[in-house]
């Protein structure tokens, strides 16, 4: 049996309440005992004085682009990025060329993902993957929801579209609730996007650029709560960058709607007026929006209405980001900038505690999802992540581990990073 002994870190493990300094005993891959002074026979030692010791960081929603776009990202790259930003499971979305709308396509990203693994032996993070709700995300007809089930899939997602049949989407949430995987939604009226690049405002209007309007969320947002409202179907809403949609989605919890949603840094760190100063870096789905906004992501994170954070991470070369507001893709690389980012800007600030920041990275979004990650339980998986929440650096996309550059954080001083991830229990 090979055992390792992480000595003396701060263990924060939200899942089973824990906030102390102690060691943590990881035998043949799984945690065998946490919390105070373990004195057993090991093989190593690894000392993490003056590291927080947490469950592997897991993002539920990225970009890692393949198949088909993989001058952008790789499942290599991409989860390579990951691991470097203290993430050691990640979920990918769907829309990749050709969509992951088949058994066979779900089949395909685990193969990936596990000849990666084989080969390098790698300690890039894990990769679980969502099916799409339509096939060829067209709006059209629902897939093979439960051949994708069996294959692995663990949610169904046209992200990048809104489902805009309500007739459809009613019938992917009554499979939801009958058997049990979250529906997990962009939400968008497009009818009021045509030709949007940026959000409706005082911005967008000094531009002279198409703006979104924050109803263009929000309508969706209440049509699926109340979708699954009526079939008792677990919603998930992605990336939520609006005031209302914050509301709405408090509103449907009050009411006991099976609703969970996530926020990305982006959405409560920065304002449309960063366009002015990034550009297309700036440009994202949905978009960067106002102060108003900022302050209602950040009181959804305080109080619970949001569940989880997230990155989108979304990678573009930076020939496609230098087309111009009109024609550059929307989206952002964060998977290296997350964790610090969440450190300077939630923990720092006293927006939330540790424990809470962490929570929201770790075993909630297992939980929305099904997978069994996100905690230091005995017999768990051992997917950790050690931070240094002293350590103080700048961002430098030169050194990213990501094919892209494409990130409005470049040059941004932040505190609490990521120092090592172990997954499997390997160091």
């Amino acid at each position: 049996m090979q055992t390792t002994l992480i000595r003396n870190g701060h263990i924060v493990d939200p899942a089973n309440d824990i906030d102390e300094v102690g060691d943590i005993l990881i035998a043949d891959g799984k945690i065998a005992q946490v919390g105070g002074n373990i004195q057993v026979e090991i093989d190593d030692i690894f000392d993490a004085s003056n590291l927080t010791v947490t469950p592997g960081l897991i993002d539920i929603h990225v970009h890692l682009r393949e198949p088909g776009f993989e001058h952008k990202e790789t499942i290599s790259t991409g989860t390579a990025a990951a691991a470097a930003g203290g993430f050691t499971s990640v979920v990918c979305m769907a829309n990749t060329s050709p969509v992951t709308d088949t058994p066979d396509r779900v089949k395909h990203i685990y193969k990936v993902a596990k000849d990666i693994t084989r080969q390098q032996n790698s300690s890039n993070a894990n990769v679980f993957t969502v099916g799409s709700i339509t096939k060829d995300l067209a709006g059209e007809e629902l897939t093979d929801i439960n051949g994708m089930l069996s294959a692995g899939a663990v949610g169904f997602s046209d992200d990048g579209v809104t489902v805009m049949n309500s007739a459809l989407m009613q019938e992917a949430l009554t499979l939801s609730a009958e058997l049990n995987f979250p529906v997990m939604v962009h939400c968008e009226e497009h009818n009021l996007n045509t030709g949007a690049v940026m959000n409706l405002g005082e911005t967008s209007r000094k531009l002279n650029l198409i703006g979104s309007p924050n109803a263009a969320e929000d309508i969706i947002v209440a049509r699926d709560i109340l979708l699954a409202e009526l079939t008792g179907g677990h919603i998930h809403i992605l990336h939520v960058s609006t005031s209302g949609a914050v509301d709405l989605i408090r509103w449907g919890k009050q009411r006991g709607v099976n609703v969970t949603a996530e926020a990305c840094p982006h959405h409560w760190i920065l304002t449309d007026e960063e366009i002015e100063k990034q550009g297309t870096n700036a440009k994202m789905h949905p978009p960067l929006r106002s102060k108003t906004d900022i302050e209602a992501v950040l009181n959804g994170l305080q109080d619970g209405t949001i569940d989880a954070i997230t990155t989108d991470h979304a990678p573009h070369t930076p020939e496609e980001k230098a087309l111009g507001m009109v024609d550059a893709p929307n989206g952002i690389i964060g998977l290296e900038t997350s964790l610090p980012l969440v450190m300077t800007t939630l923990v720092e600030t006293e927006h939330l505690p540790l424990k809470d920041a962490i929570a929201k990275m770790t075993y909630i979004p297992a939980n929305i999802v099904g997978i069994d990650r996100g905690t230091l339980s005995i017999g768990a998986i051992a997917d950790i992540t050690l931070i240094d929440t002293k350590e103080i650096a700048k961002v430098n996309v030169e050194n990213s581990f990501s094919k892209s550059r494409n990130t409005p954080f470049n040059g941004s001083e932040l505190k609490g990073w990521s120092v090592k991830t172990i997954k499997n229990g390997i160091f």
